[in-house]
């Protein structure tokens, strides 16, 4: 069944840094659970009263809300974005959501996190590289938006003890930095990261594939050597370049669908995990993921119109 919704880069949650970084500087109220500032050492006298909608990781719930206004249009009319299954997401507790990641600017992040918060009003919190931290205004701007850091021990606590929907995408940077000849090619899903973090936290994995995003930023080639002297993990040549569109993407139709959730079999909380379990549970969610896309691309009319 397909249901139109009216009418948002993530990498291996095991690559693990030496300690993990600060969310921010506010904290919860000791009773209520409301955010206040953290105060500043260097403020003679700093009001423990002073309140702000920016949560521990950085996201603004204005911010958020600015962006569905303006994103709305966009998701509706330019990429009429359609779900299937999507009530295969879960309406309350903690959930690892999955997906495919392309296009030189990736339409598919917004655009699933934007249809849940739209649908089900629950904040959907997306692990990106430490990429996103090294650009000024980029960093603050992704953050405000939902955007944190993969780390481990952040993941964690935004799926077990927050109970939160999370967004992975396993590709990382391999994802987007594929050019056109080599589009809906999956990518291997990093070290098997997130399954162990899906095991640890004790929440179930909701895999999704996302078919339009591709077309709607298309690689035509990079520039590697360029890309690693600047410290970018690619640097693309888009179709939207050529054609005078810059950074504005194509009108490419997207489609999203929702498969199975895995519900990992294993207690929460257990200082170690069969390493062969987890890579086999990557490679088969990788697998089932590819499948889904294949079975999309057999079924797409066109890549404008669905």
């Amino acid at each position: 069944m397909t249901t139109k919704l009216g009418a948002a880069g993530g990498y291996d949650a095991a690559v693990a840094e030496p300690h993990p970084p600060r969310a921010s500087r506010h904290t919860a109220g000791p009773l209520s659970g409301e955010l206040r500032a953290v105060d500043d050492p260097w403020d003679p006298s700093p009001d423990p009263a002073r309140l702000s909608d920016v949560d521990e990781w950085g996201r603004s719930q204005r911010a958020r809300d600015l962006l569905r206004r303006l994103y709305n249009p966009v998701y509706e009319h330019w990429f009429r974005v359609e779900w299937e299954g999507f009530d295969r997401i879960p309406g309350t507790g903690g959930a690892l959501l999955v997906a495919n990641h392309a296009g030189a600017i990736p339409a598919d992040a917004p655009s699933i996190m934007h249809g849940i918060e739209k649908e089900l009003g629950r904040p959907v919190y997306g692990l990106a590289d430490d990429m996103f931290k090294r650009i000024p205004v980029v960093n603050i701007a992704w953050a405000r938006l939902g955007g944190v850091q993969a780390h481990p021990d952040n993941a964690y606590r935004l799926l077990r003890r927050q109970q939160q929907l999370v967004a992975v995408f396993p590709e990382g940077a391999k994802g987007p930095a594929k050019t056109f000849d080599q589009r809906y090619q999956l990518r291997r899903f990093g070290r098997g990261g997130f399954v162990k973090l899906a095991m640890r936290a004790g929440v179930p994995i909701v895999p999704l594939a996302v078919v339009g995003a591709e077309e709607a930023m298309p690689t035509l080639f990079t520039f590697p050597t360029v890309a690693h002297l600047l410290g970018l993990p690619y640097l693309p040549v888009t179709a939207n370049m050529l054609v005078g569109m810059g950074i504005v993407p194509f009108p490419a139709k997207i489609r999203i669908r929702v498969l199975d959730p895995v519900v990992l079999d294993v207690a929460p909380d257990q200082p170690r995990h069969s390493r062969s379990r987890v890579m086999e549970t990557a490679e088969d969610i990788r697998h089932r993921i590819q499948e889904a896309l294949d079975d999309m691309l057999g079924r797409r009319r066109s890549v404008w119109r669905g």
